[in-house]
């Protein structure tokens, strides 16, 4: 039994020497990416939210490449998907929708 043991416990060792790298990866780009905006953040996004109203009204949207049209379709898709998981996060299971 003690065999066993320490095999498992030298390849949870191995798992996690080889593991290592991607994690420190993963870390440090959630760390940027994963945070709540900060009050310095609102400026831009104002700007942002702007340029997205200026665009609509103009119609310089029909400009974006093919590159930048179907980055924003994956980033709406995404904040939607999220919105729709944090509503069955929040009434705590799937089905029970009023449709």
């Amino acid at each position: 039994m003690a065999s066993v043991a320490s095999k498992g416990s030298g390849l949870i060792n191995r798992l996690l020497v080889q593991a290592r790298p991607q994690l420190d990866v993963f870390l440090k780009y959630a760390k940027v990416e994963l945070t709540p905006p900060t009050p310095a953040d609102i400026p831009a996004i104002r700007q942002s939210i702007g340029n997205i109203v200026k665009s609509a009204k103009t119609g310089s949207y029909k400009n974006l490449s093919v590159k930048e049209a179907w980055l924003n379709t994956l980033v709406t898709a995404e904040v939607i998907f999220w919105f729709y998981v944090g509503e069955c996060i929040g009434k705590r299971h799937i089905v029970g929708y009023n449709v």
